[in-house]
């Protein structure tokens, strides 16, 4: 177990030191989720821009750390306790991988190729899971894929929000000769495809693990 950094006793203004910490993040989080969608356009109710639900979500999510922060100077709370990286390095990590690979990003005088969605999601939850010591490679390549197929169908398909759904090279070279719906449509049915016959395989394969039988005495 970690240690606290901090007694009970002592602590001053703050009455509640994590709720205090944890309400600071979510309210820089909001922050710099408001300053990187701040290119996107937010639209109107009645023509929603790809940029208003980020906005609002992050403006949510700063009225929770508000209240948090409110809440640690009010209530007495737990001290703050040792907290290990590999979890947030690990999410940070997928979040800017995810971040350029949808698509394409400069660096200087290189520019990422394009992925889209359709490669940029699996890949962010496959970085992601790792997390977490338990994490695996199979379990969490089918999350990924599942994930991503419903985030293509409820996002391009659905509400039409203008977000790069496949790699830019497949869309140049198919370009013209599918409508991008109905590309679209294909992606998102593969990728939920391949899914499922990894979760059914996944499944078969678990249910064929020898089993632990103790050593009979007739047998030794």
């Amino acid at each position: 177990m970690s240690d606290p950094v901090g007694g009970s006793g002592g602590r001053g203004l703050v009455r509640g030191p994590q709720s205090f910490v944890a309400g600071l993040g979510l309210i820089g989080l909001g922050l710099f989720a408001i300053w990187a969608g701040s290119d996107l356009s937010r639209g109107t109710l009645g023509a929603i821009g790809p940029g208003l639900m980020p906005y609002w979500l992050a403006i949510g999510v700063m009225a929770c750390g508000a209240a948090l922060c409110a809440a640690g100077f009010l209530q007495d709370g737990a001290p703050l306790q040792s907290m290990p990286l590999r979890g947030p390095v690990v999410i940070i990590l997928a979040i800017l991988i995810f971040a350029v690979t949808i698509r394409p990003f400069a660096f200087g005088s290189v520019t990422t190729p394009g992925l889209g969605l359709a490669v940029a999601g699996p890949l962010a939850v496959l970085v992601a899971g790792y997390a977490s010591h338990e994490a695996r490679f199979t379990e969490l390549l089918i999350l990924g894929l599942l994930l991503t197929a419903g985030c293509m169908l409820l996002f391009g398909d659905l509400l039409n929000l203008p977000i790069p759904m496949l790699p830019t090279a497949l869309i140049q070279a198919l370009a013209g000769t599918l409508p991008s719906r109905t590309l679209l449509r294909i992606a998102a049915g593969f990728l939920a495809l391949v899914g499922l016959v990894l979760l059914l395989l996944n499944r078969r394969s678990a249910k064929r693990e020898p089993i632990d039988v103790a050593q009979h005495s007739l047998t030794t």
